[in-house]
C-alpha cells in the first residue's frame, strides 16, 4: 500500500537539520510539501495596524523562494496557499486521498490550536518540536517544571554539560510528488521592496553569513560588541532566518563547538552559545505557562497600562521628541530591523515613560520585525513590563544614560534624523 503524506512548512523553512521533514521523507511514498499563508496573519490586530508589514513579508517570500528553488532541484516542490488551515487542508484530502500531516511542532496558542482543529477534523498529525538549540526531552528536569529564574535554568543547562542537540543531515532524496498535485500549483509573489536591504531571506543566504560570521573570526569579539547600534558586525545578525528556521540554532551551536576547538573558546564564544540559551529559555517557558504568557497582566497580578492612541502613533511613527528613540523607531521602519540594545531602549522609552500598553508595543515589533519570533518577542516585552518569571519587576531605562553609554557622538542619531 502505498503512503501520500503532506510536509507542511512552518517556521522551518529549510531542508537542512529538518527532524519532521526527514521522518515525513522516510515514511512516504509520494510527499506533498506546502505552505500555508495563514488567514488570520492577513488581518488588522486590535490596536489597527497590519499584523505583517511589509518588510516581513518580502522577507518571507524571498525565503520560500528559495525553499522551492531547493525542492526543485531534488524533484519536489512547493506549494503555497492562502487562507484557513482547516479549509486549505480538506481541500487537499479530498484532492490528493492525503490524510497524513508531518509539521514542525509549535508551542504557541495559535499553533496549538491549528493542530487541536485539523486533529478534530480527522487528520492524522506527526508534529516535531524542533526550534531549540536543546532537546527538551534531555533537559535535567521535566520541561513543565523548569526553573522559572533564567540564571537557575543556565546553571543546570551547565551542571549536566549540555551544549545542543545533534542536527540531521539533509534528506538523501525526496519522496514524488503525487500525480494528482499537477493542476494545484499556486506560486505567491509580493511586492518587493526597492530600497538596498542588508537581509535577504532562504536557507541558502542563511548559510553563506554563517559561514562568513565565523571564516572572519566574529565570534572571538561577540561580547563586546554585541550592544552596537550600527553595521552588520556588531552582532551575529542570524536572528532574521533563525525566526522563519531557514537555519537552526542546533547546526549554529554546533559550528560554533567546532569554531572553538579549532580557535579556541573565550568569554566572547561563550556569550554567542548564552545568548542561545537565552532564546531556549523563552521557548520552553511556554511548555510551563502557555497562554498565560500573553494575558494582558501576563504572569503577575498588576494591571496593564491603558493604550492611547495619540502616543502611540508618536512612539511607532518615531515622533516622540526624543532622539534616540526616534532614531531607532525610525530604523525599525525602514528596515525592518533593530538592533537587541534598541529594542530594550525603545520599549522601556514605551512601557515607562509613555505609560504604554506593553501588548501594543509587543504586536508592533510582531508586525514590523523579519526577525519576529513569537517565543523571543513575547519573552523579553513580558521580561521588560516586569509581567513575566524575574522577581526584579520591570526592567526601566534611564534614557540619557543609554544615549551616553551607546551613542555619545549622536552617529546613530544623525543616521536616523528627519
Amino acid at each position: 500500500m502505498t503512503t501520500t503524506a503532506i510536509y507542511w512548512f512552518r517556521n522551518d523553512l529549510r531542508l537542512g537539520d529538518n527532524l519532521a521533514f526527514k521522518q515525513a521523507c522516510k515514511d512516504s511514498d509520494y510527499l506533498f510539501p506546502i505552505y500555508i499563508h495563514s488567514a488570520f496573519l492577513e488581518e488588522k490586530t486590535s490596536w489597527g495596524f497590519p499584523r505583517l508589514a511589509k518588510q516581513r513579508r518580502v522577507f518571507l517570500q524571498e525565503s520560500l523562494q528559495d525553499l522551492r528553488v531547493q525542492l526543485r532541484e531534488m524533484g519536489s516542490d512547493l506549494f503555497e496557499m492562502r487562507g484557513g488551515v482547516l479549509d486549505e487542508f480538506q481541500n487537499l484530502r479530498t484532492q490528493l486521498d492525503a490524510n497524513r500531516i508531518y509539521c514542525e511542532e509549535i508551542e504557541t496558542p495559535e499553533g496549538l490550536d491549528q493542530i487541536t482543529i485539523l486533529s478534530k477534523a480527522g487528520f492524522e498529525l506527526h508534529s516535531q518540536w524542533q526550534s531549540s538549540m536543546l532537546d527538551p526531552q534531555a533537559l535535567p528536569f521535566a520541561v513543565e517544571d523548569m526553573p522559572d529564574i533564567f540564571t537557575q535554568f543556565r546553571q543546570q543547562i551547565e551542571k549536566h554539560q549540555l551544549r545542543f542537540a545533534t542536527p540531521v543531515d539533509v534528506p538523501a532524496c525526496i519522496p514524488p510528488l503525487p500525480s494528482s498535485s499537477k493542476t494545484l500549483y499556486q506560486e505567491i509573489s509580493d511586492d518587493v521592496l526597492v530600497s538596498k536591504k542588508s537581509f535577504l531571506g532562504g536557507e541558502s543566504r542563511a548559510i553563506v553569513h554563517i559561514e562568513k560570521y565565523f571564516d572572519r573570526r566574529l565570534p572571538d569579539t561577540y561580547k563586546q560588541t554585541r550592544n552596537g547600534l550600527i553595521g552588520m558586525d556588531y552582532s551575529t545578525k542570524f536572528s532574521p532566518w533563525l525566526a522563519l528556521g531557514c537555519c537552526s540554532a542546533r547546526s549554529i551551536a554546533k559550528k560554533l563547538t567546532e569554531y572553538e576547538l579549532q580557535y579556541g573558546s573565550n568569554d566572547d564564544t561563550y556569550w554567542l552559545w548564552f545568548e542561545l540559551v537565552w532564546r531556549d529559555y523563552f521557548r520552553f517557558l511556554h511548555f510551563k505557562y502557555g497562554d498565560k504568557l500573553y494575558r494582558s497582566s501576563g504572569l503577575s497580578t498588576e494591571p496593564n497600562n491603558v493604550f492611547i492612541e495619540t502616543k502611540f502613533q508618536q512612539w511607532s511613527s518615531g515622533n516622540t521628541g526624543q532622539s534616540l528613540i526616534d532614531a531607532g523607531m525610525r530604523e525599525l521602519l525602514s528596515t525592518g530591523y533593530l538592533s537587541n540594545r534598541m529594542r530594550q531602549i525603545v520599549a522601556s522609552y514605551w512601557i515607562y515613560d509613555m505609560k504604554g500598553d506593553w501588548q501594543a508595543g509587543a504586536a508592533w515589533f510582531e508586525s514590523q520585525l523579519i526577525d519576529y519570533d513569537v517565543y523571543s518577542n513575547q519573552g523579553n516585552w513580558l521580561y521588560i513590563a516586569g509581567k513575566g518569571t524575574d522577581p526584579r519587576g520591570g526592567r526601566p531605562m534611564n534614557l540619557a544614560k543609554q544615549t551616553q553609554d551607546h551613542d555619545p557622538d549622536g552617529v546613530y542619531r544623525k543616521m536616523w534624523s528627519i
